[in-house]
């Protein structure tokens, strides 16, 4: 019995690293976004050799290709200008954007912009407000007429001139900031 569990684990563990092996064959690049990229495919033909950071099994294509080419721009620089634009002619070309992604930021960057544009009209609409307070205040207080207040006791004060004087001055002030 124990041979049989001992071949059953030995069969599983077999099983479980052949899953494993196929997850080493991937491709790791930097797209032209700046964004790192992970593939089990070579990436698109515009993609610049320094880009790519990781190959499966670590085998070095791009080293195999680039001297062919190089000589074939020593034979004829016209014959290898034209071959590596039909090269890039026909290879598909990816944005590695995604459109629901865009989608996405652009409604949180217009709900961003809404939640603004709510909170400058009521800014806007207090500092109205304020001023319209500011200016019936002042005209009281140019107008002559005693202004009375009340005080901690809820006794009634009549103002003297130089506590005139300074709300005068601190409505003028608001009535200079809010009313533009």
């Amino acid at each position: 019995m124990d041979l049989k569990l001992a071949s059953k684990t030995l069969i599983l563990a077999l099983a479980g690293a052949s899953f494993a092996v196929t997850a080493f064959a991937q491709w790791q690049w930097i797209d032209k976004d700046g964004r790192k990229v992970f593939s089990d495919r070579s990436p698109p033909a515009d993609i610049k050799e320094k880009d790519i950071l990781k190959r499966p099994g670590g085998t070095r294509i791009a080293a195999t290709v680039a001297p062919a080419a190089t000589a074939e721009a020593a034979v004829s620089p016209a014959a290898a200008a034209s071959a590596s634009a039909a090269g890039k002619a026909g290879a598909p070309k990816l944005s590695g954007k995604d459109a629901q992604l865009e989608a996405r930021k652009k409604q949180a960057e217009d709900e961003v912009a809404a939640k603004k544009k709510a909170d400058e009209e009521k800014v806007a609409k207090a500092k109205a407000e304020n001023c319209d307070r500011a200016k019936r205040g002042l005209l009281t207080f140019e107008s002559g007429v005693r202004v009375s207040t009340t005080n901690s006791k809820g006794e009634r004060e009549f103002m003297d001139d130089n506590a005139r004087a300074a709300e005068t001055k601190r409505l003028r002030d608001i009535t200079a900031a809010d009313c533009k």
